[in-house]
């Protein structure tokens, strides 16, 4: 199946298919190395905290135009071609104790900074809109060759990305996130517990207290 951007360009157009046992063995690689699947987990935790009426969080959904399809056999269509209808903004949004969430979930394999061209300014002009609006933006930042993760706040980000366009800096050196953000300590249940760090900006942005779960 061939999706393109909404400008039209090919997404992996190039790339050759993979059989089953290829995807696994690269999955195995992949999430070996990382030593867990980040979104699944945060997925996970999203999940957690719903069962516990504690928040509503959610995954978007990527608006997707199908444009040929192909069906082999009455009882089955095969999707060909499709196309991302616009550009995406955040992975996650919803609401914990009456405040507005809206964040991006991002890893790296670096060990000592984390690349500003993991994000786009369509995101980062989403994120200034919410900010407007007295939403509560950030960024989940995960190390995975250190297993760290850290609560990067949007007005951090944006304050960055700004310097970049002057500066030429083209990454947040982890001394700067460990001083500017808040580190998330991995835990089981839930398994990535960032709303203690949502907690933990409001309280200390806003000075106002919320509720203990």
């Amino acid at each position: 199946m061939a999706f393109h951007y909404p400008n039209g360009t090919p997404y992996n157009n190039h790339e050759a298919p993979k059989s089953k046992k290829q995807v696994k063995n690269q999955k195995s690689i992949q999430f070996g190395k990382r030593g867990m699947d980040f979104e699944e987990e945060i997925n996970k935790t999203n999940a957690f905290y719903l069962a516990r009426t504690i928040a509503v969080i959610h995954k978007k959904p990527t608006p997707v135009q199908i444009v040929k399809v192909d069906y082999p056999s009455r009882s089955a269509a095969v999707i060909k071609e499709a196309y991302f209808r616009q550009a995406s903004t955040t992975d996650y949004n919803g609401v914990y104790e009456g405040y507005y969430l809206d964040f991006e979930a991002k890893e790296t394999k670096n060990k000592t900074s984390f690349p500003l061209k993991n994000f786009h300014q369509h995101q980062i002009d989403h994120i200034q809109q919410c900010m407007a609006q007295k939403g509560i933006c950030f960024v989940l930042l995960w190390f995975s060759s250190l297993n760290k993760c850290f609560f990067f706040s949007g007005e951090e980000l944006v304050a960055c990305w700004l310097e970049q366009e002057s500066s030429g800096k083209k990454s947040l050196p982890l001394t700067l996130i460990e001083k500017k953000g808040i580190e998330i300590h991995v835990g089981i249940a839930p398994r990535i517990p960032y709303l203690d760090a949502v907690k933990q900006h409001i309280q200390s942005n806003k000075g106002v207290a919320i509720n203990d779960n």
